[in-house]
C-alpha cells in the first residue's frame, strides 16, 4: 500500500471510530443523561443484580430435552455472543463454556429474580461442590457474558466524573454568584482537554442520579417509572443510595459555593460510559483466597492536579476508596475457595451482606456487586461446624455443582477444552470413553427403600452402573426388562435421578475429575510411537492410573458393581468394542441395520392377521393366504418365547395401549418392546457373524500390506475402509487401531 493508500486507510478507520464513539453516547452531559433516564428507565436505574439478570434475558434461554426433564439451559453460558472475533479467539471462548449444569443456571437466575424483588444483592451466592466441578467456569462464563453485554445498546453503563475547566485568563474557575462561565443549562462535560484543568472520577462508578437530592430523585424516578408502565420498584441503589464520601464533599463544597443553585453543580458533571473488563478488573473482579480486607481508601488531595482547584475544593482532604470491591462496583466479585480463608479474614462481608457497605477508616464504601463464592465440600462440611455458622445461614444462598451425570455433556468438556490442544488426530469415541468412565466412578447403587414407588426402586436397585448411566444419558432403559418394567423405569428417570442426590453422600461429590481425565488424555498424546490418541492407548493409561491409586476416590470400597473403578475400564472398552462392532457391521454392507426392525413389523402384521383369522392378499402369488406361521414360529424362537398363543395376545395388547395413548402415530416398537428388538438384532448379526469378522481381518490385513489378500478380499476390506473414513471419521490409523483391537478380541481364532 503506498503512502496515499495508508493515509486514505487510517483516515476512514478515524472516521469509523469517530462515529462509533458518537453513537455509543460516551461522553454526556447530566441533562443528556436523564433524557437516557427518561426514555427508557428500567435500563439507566438498575443496579447490578437487574443488571446480571438482563444480561442472561439478553442473550436469552432455552429448553434442553434431557432424560429427566427439559430444564432451561441461558445461552450466555454457551460463549456465542454472535460478535465478530478471530476463528482462534472464537475457539478460545468456546473452550471455555459450561458444560451442563443446567439447574444450577435455574437456580442462579431465581435468585437474581429474588434479589430484584427484594431490591438489592443482599446475599452471597456460595457455588460449592468437589473440585474440577466448573465451579469457576460458571463464574468466569457470567464475567464474559457481562463484557460482551456491556458493549451493546442495551447494556450501556454510565459513571461520572467531575469537571474544572480552566480559565480563560489562565487561573482557576473561582465560584463567584457573579461568574458567567456558562449560560443556563450548559455544561463543562463537553469541554475539549486543554480547557480541563482538574477531573476527578468516581471511582466507585455511582449511578449518576445519586447527585440529585433523595426527595428530587425519588420524585424523577417515580415519574418515569409510571410513564413508562414499569410496575416493578426501583432498586434500593437509586433509590435510597448516597453518594460516596469523596462525591459528597465535593458536592458540598461547589453546592455552598455557588449558594445553592444545583444547576450550576451539575455543570461540573461528566456522564461517561464504561465497560466490563476482566483484564483490566472493571466491574469483574477474582478474589483468590489471601488473608485481607478486600477494599481500603488512599488520600488523593496530594495529587498535582487537585492543586490548581479552587480553593473551596482544594482545602478538602479527600480520600476515595480502592480494592477488589472497588473495582467489582457494578458488575460481579467472585470470592475464589472463600471457605479456605481464616473466617476473620472475611467475617466483614457479614454487614457488607446485610447491610449494603463495608466499613473503612474513613467512610463507609457502598456496595453495588452480585457476590459469587466458591468452595469445595471439605471445607463447607468443616464451615458447617463452625459456631459462627448460623450467623452466616441467612445470608449465603447455596448452588450444589456436582460432577457432570451425563456421558455426553462429559463428552462436551474434553471435546472443547482437551482435543483442540492435542496437535495429533484424536481418534472417534476416544472422548466418549474418557467421558463413560468418568460417570461411572460418580454413580452410587440406588436405594430401593428410598422411592416412593417400591417397584421403581426395585428395578432401580437392579441397574448395573453401565445401565444406570445409559438410563440418565439417553433415557435408555435395558433390554433386558419386562415390558411393563420398562415403562415404570421409562417414567420415573426423574426420581431415579433425583434419589442419587438426596444425601450427603450424593451422586457427583466423588468419582474421577475432568482434570484427571485431561491429564489421561495429554499424556495420551505425548506418545510419540503413536500415530493417533485412541481409546486403545487411553485405555492402557487409565489402567496404570487406577494401579497407581493416588486419589482418594481410587480407594472407595466397592458396592458390588458399583465404584469398582478398575472394572470400569473393561467394562469401558467392551461399549467400545460394541461400537466400533456396529460400524464395521454398517460399513461392511452385509448387514441392513433395520433388517430386524423390518422383520419385527412382518411379524406383529402376521400375528393380527393370525388372531383375527383373516385372510391377506399377497401381491407376490396374487392369492388371498392365511397368516405365515413359519415366520412367526421363527421370530418367536429367537425371542425365546415359550406359549404362542399367550405371547402373541400380549404382544397385540401392548400394541393396542401404544396406540391408544399416542394417536395418529406409528407405532415405536424399539421403545415399546426393547428387548425383543434387541433379541432379534443380536439374531440377525450372530448369523453373519463369521462373514463381518473376515471384513475386518481382511482390512487390518489391508493396511499392514498383506500380499496373500484375494482379489475380493482386498476390494471388499478398501470399501469398507473407506465408509469407516468417510462416514464415521475415521484416518488410517485410527481405522487400524480401532479394528485391529476388534478383530483381537472378539474375531482372531484362538488356539
Amino acid at each position: 500500500m503506498g503512502e496515499g493508500g495508508l493515509k486514505a486507510a487510517l483516515e476512514t478507520i478515524r472516521a469509523e471510530v469517530k462515529t462509533r464513539f458518537e453513537a455509543q453516547k460516551r461522553v454526556l452531559s447530566f441533562r443528556e443523561y436523564l433524557e437516557l433516564v427518561e426514555d427508557n428507565p428500567r435500563r439507566y436505574t438498575r443496579d447490578s443484580s437487574r443488571y446480571l439478570k438482563d444480561c442472561l434475558d439478553f442473550f436469552g434461554s432455552h429448553e434442553v430435552k434431557l432424560p429427566s426433564g427439559n430444564p432451561r439451559r441461558w445461552k450466555l453460558f454457551d460463549l456465542d455472543f454472535g460478535q465478530a472475533s478471530s476463528g482462534h479467539q472464537a475457539e478460545l471462548m468456546l473452550r471455555d463454556r459450561l458444560a451442563g449444569h443446567e439447574v444450577a443456571q435455574e437456580s442462579f437466575y431465581r435468585i437474581l429474580d429474588g434479589f430484584e424483588r427484594e431490591g438489592r444483592a443482599n446475599r452471597l451466592v456460595l457455588l460449592h461442590g468437589p473440585n474440577g466441578s466448573a465451579k469457576s467456569t460458571f463464574a468466569a462464563c457470567l464475567m464474559r457474558g457481562l463484557e460482551a453485554y456491556s458493549d451493546t445498546d442495551d447494556g450501556a453503563l454510565y459513571r461520572f466524573s467531575w469537571i474544572f475547566p480552566r480559565a480563560r485568563e489562565g487561573g482557576g474557575i473561582g465560584f463567584t454568584t457573579a461568574s458567567d462561565e456558562l449560560s443556563p443549562g450548559e455544561s463543562f462535560a463537553h469541554l475539549p482537554e486543554d480547557r480541563i484543568i482538574a477531573k476527578l472520577q468516581s471511582s466507585v462508578r455511582e449511578h449518576p442520579l445519586l447527585l440529585l437530592p433523595r426527595d428530587v430523585r425519588q420524585q424523577l424516578i417515580a415519574r418515569v417509572y409510571e410513564s413508562g408502565g414499569l410496575s416493578e420498584a426501583a432498586p434500593d441503589w437509586v433509590w435510597t443510595g448516597q453518594l460516596a464520601r469523596k462525591n459528597q464533599q465535593i458536592f458540598q463544597a461547589l453546592l455552598t459555593a455557588y449558594r445553592g443553585d444545583l444547576d450550576r453543580v451539575l455543570a461540573h458533571i461528566q456522564v461517561e460510559r464504561f465497560y466490563i473488563s476482566r483484564r483490566y478488573r472493571v466491574g469483574a473482579v477474582t478474589i483468590g483466597p489471601q488473608m485481607s480486607v478486600d477494599a481500603s481508601e488512599r488520600q488523593i488531595t496530594a495529587d498535582h492536579s487537585i492543586e490548581s482547584l479552587p480553593a473551596s475544593l482544594s482545602a478538602l482532604t479527600l480520600f476515595e476508596p480502592y480494592g477488589e470491591l472497588v473495582d467489582a462496583s457494578g458488575g460481579i466479585v467472585e470470592f475464589s475457595d472463600l471457605l479456605k480463608r481464616p473466617l476473620e479474614a472475611w467475617k466483614y462481608l457479614l454487614l457488607a451482606i446485610e447491610n449494603g457497605e463495608v466499613s473503612l477508616q474513613m467512610s463507609n464504601l457502598p456496595i453495588n456487586a452480585v457476590m459469587i463464592a466458591s468452595s469445595n465440600e471439605l471445607h463447607l462440611s468443616a464451615f458447617r461446624q463452625h459456631p459462627e455458622f448460623n450467623s452466616f445461614r441467612g445470608r449465603i444462598v447455596r448452588i450444589r455443582m456436582s460432577y457432570l451425570l451425563d456421558v455426553h455433556r462429559e463428552r462436551e468438556i474434553y471435546d472443547g477444552q482437551i482435543v483442540p490442544q492435542i496437535p495429533k488426530h484424536v481418534a472417534p469415541h476416544t472422548t466418549y470413553v474418557a467421558a463413560l468412565w468418568s460417570v461411572l466412578t460418580r454413580l452410587r447403587r440406588p436405594d430401593a427403600s428410598r422411592f416412593s414407588d417400591s417397584e421403581l426402586g426395585t428395578i432401580a436397585a437392579s441397574l448395573t452402573p453401565l445401565e444406570k448411566a445409559d438410563l440418565l444419558s439417553d433415557g435408555l432403559v435395558p433390554a433386558r426388562l419386562e415390558a411393563d418394567q420398562s415403562k415404570i423405569l421409562a417414567g420415573g428417570i426423574a426420581e431415579v435421578e433425583a434419589q442419587g442426590g438426596a444425601s450427603s453422600d450424593y451422586e457427583g461429590i466423588n468419582g474421577a475429575s475432568p482434570r484427571e481425565i485431561r491429564m489421561l488424555l495429554l499424556d495420551a498424546a505425548a506418545g510419540f510411537e503413536e500415530p493417533c490418541v485412541s481409546p486403545v492407548s487411553f485405555l492402557n493409561r487409565l489402567t496404570e492410573f487406577c494401579e497407581r491409586d493416588d486419589y482418594e476416590f481410587l480407594k472407595e470400597q466397592t458396592d458390588g458393581p458399583y465404584r469398582d473403578h478398575s472394572a470400569f475400564v473393561d467394562v469401558v472398552r467392551e461399549r467400545w468394542l460394541d461400537i466400533v462392532e456396529g460400524e464395521l457391521r454398517a460399513a461392511s454392507g452385509l448387514i441392513d441395520e433395520h433388517s430386524h426392525l423390518q422383520l419385527f413389523d412382518r411379524y406383529v402384521a402376521q400375528v393380527a392377521q393370525w388372531v383375527k383369522k383373516e385372510r391377506v392378499f399377497n401381491p407376490v402369488t396374487g392369492k388371498d393366504e392365511e397368516a405365515d406361521l413359519d415366520l412367526m414360529a421363527s421370530v418367536e424362537k429367537k425371542l425365546g418365547s415359550d406359549g404362542a398363543e399367550a405371547f402373541r395376545n400380549e404382544l397385540l395388547s401392548g400394541v393396542a395401549s401404544w396406540a391408544i395413548d399416542h394417536p395418529d402415530q406409528d407405532v415405536d416398537y424399539e421403545s415399546l418392546f426393547p428387548r425383543y428388538i434387541e433379541q432379534l438384532r443380536q439374531a440377525y448379526f450372530d448369523e453373519r457373524r463369521g462373514q463381518v469378522g473376515e471384513i475386518g481381518q481382511a482390512i487390518v490385513a489391508l493396511m499392514e500390506d498383506d500380499d496373500t489378500l484375494e482379489d475380493d478380499q482386498r476390494e471388499a476390506a478398501q470399501q469398507a475402509l473407506q465408509v469407516l473414513v468417510g462416514v464415521y471419521g475415521y484416518e488410517r490409523s485410527s481405522a487400524k487401531v480401532a479394528v485391529g483391537a476388534l478383530v483381537d478380541a472378539r474375531y482372531r481364532d484362538r488356539d
